[in-house]
């Protein structure tokens, strides 16, 4: 048993991710946040962790998720940066510009920061 759980917490490490920008809109207001992360695949599951403990950083947010519910939230994936070696400083430069490009198409907020 211990040494399956060794190999999942490896093959967890050793998985590939995959970077990007998403976005959090509401249904009923049609407001819309938009974020970067370097794992997209695990960032919805983080986000609306904080919202459903009324945590999150981004107050307006919370206060439309908390007047909502969470029923009328959706996570969207907007754009994922193409699998290929890149630097920490590379791909924190990519999503920095994929992150303004998005709000500016959107007319979004910024989700975080």
């Amino acid at each position: 048993m211990k040494a399956d759980r060794k190999q999942m917490l490896r093959d967890y490490r050793e998985r590939k991710t995959s970077a990007g920008a998403f976005a959090v809109r509401c249904s009923t207001t049609g407001e819309a946040w938009v974020g970067t992360t370097p794992d997209l695949a695990t960032r919805q599951n983080g986000v609306w962790f904080s919202l459903r403990l009324g945590s999150h950083p981004n107050r307006a947010l919370q206060a439309v998720w908390s007047r909502e519910g969470e029923a009328a939230f959706r996570f969207e994936v907007l754009e994922a940066l193409p699998d290929e070696d890149r630097s920490a400083y590379e791909q924190a430069s990519k999503l920095k510009d994929l992150d303004k490009a998005w709000r500016e198409r959107l007319s979004a907020a910024k989700l975080t920061g």
